[in-house]
């Protein structure tokens, strides 16, 4: 939850140097680097499952890389708390498929908690943007990006029953986004390389650092405890994102509503933790 948050506010600075589609092409494959440099120690191919490979590398033509490229580009124009906030409506997808898909059940008292994680939700949101066809338009990319993870959240647990391993999870999905990233980022460029800005690219491998371990984090979550416990736990990184942008972001408001919205967001997260 915190690095989710974290690397929010740490994608405006790279912004400053930097276009989403050119980041998110740094962002990925470094956090993919890193996991690599694990797979000596935590993986072990002669345990390996076929279809959990197969699986995995599916996620990965979605996830991380197309709700990266979705955040980023909603980051640059909504700001992060507004995009952290509508992004962060992954665990209604991911709630309703563990339940039809899983199996898993969700009590009185946790319904009430993602009531009170949507409506603080929406008073983020009603902060900062008047509904409009462009306000609309903008909503749809951070809530396209919550769609995919909360779909692949019940995927991703599918996985983990034929290989309960969350490195090796990551080490696929991550290895395909870098590669239809990087090969996305060149046709943009028209074949060549495209011009990097170290300072750009410097703050864009660190959001990919914070990303990847925070996707880990959920990962090796889910292996062992539910969806519908996991996944609103997660999404209550908005404040994480709030108070960080308050403190490096002068340019953040932060009015009674916009605190209004977080404190019922959290409430429903916390919730879910004591039911």
């Amino acid at each position: 939850m915190f690095m989710f948050g974290a690397g929010f506010v740490l994608t405006q600075f790279g912004l400053r140097w930097m276009q989403p589609w050119l980041g998110v092409a740094i962002s990925i494959p470094t956090s993919t680097l890193l996991f690599w440099c694990l797979v000596p120690i935590f993986v072990d191919p002669s345990v390996s499952d076929v279809r959990a490979v197969v699986l995995f590398a599916c996620v990965g033509l979605l996830f991380p890389g197309a709700a990266a490229l979705l955040n980023f580009e909603s980051n640059r124009l909504m700001g992060p708390n507004i995009a952290g906030a509508l992004s962060s409506m992954t665990p209604v997808l991911a709630v309703l498929l563990a339940v039809v898909v899983l199996g898993e059940r969700v009590r009185s008292a946790q319904l009430l908690g993602l009531v009170a994680f949507v409506v603080g939700i929406s008073l983020m949101y009603r902060v900062h943007v008047n509904l409009s066809g462009r306000s609309l338009w903008l909503m749809a990319l951070p809530a396209g990006s919550a769609a995919i993870r909360g779909l692949v959240q019940p995927i991703v647990k599918i996985g983990f029953v034929w290989w309960p391993n969350p490195i090796a999870a990551v080490v696929v999905g991550y290895t395909v986004s870098s590669a239809v990233l990087i090969a996305s980022a060149l046709v943009r460029s028209g074949g060549t390389i495209p011009n990097i800005d170290h300072r750009g690219a410097l703050w864009f491998a660190v959001v990919g650092l914070c990303n990847g371990l925070a996707v880990l984090a959920m990962y090796t979550a889910l292996k062992y405890g539910p969806v519908v416990l996991v996944s609103p736990i997660i999404a209550g990184y908005p404040l994480v994102t709030l108070l960080l942008s308050r403190a490096f972001l002068a340019k953040q408001d932060v009015g009674p509503q916009l605190i209004a919205g977080v404190t019922a967001a959290v409430g429903g997260v916390v919730l879910l933790l004591v039911t």
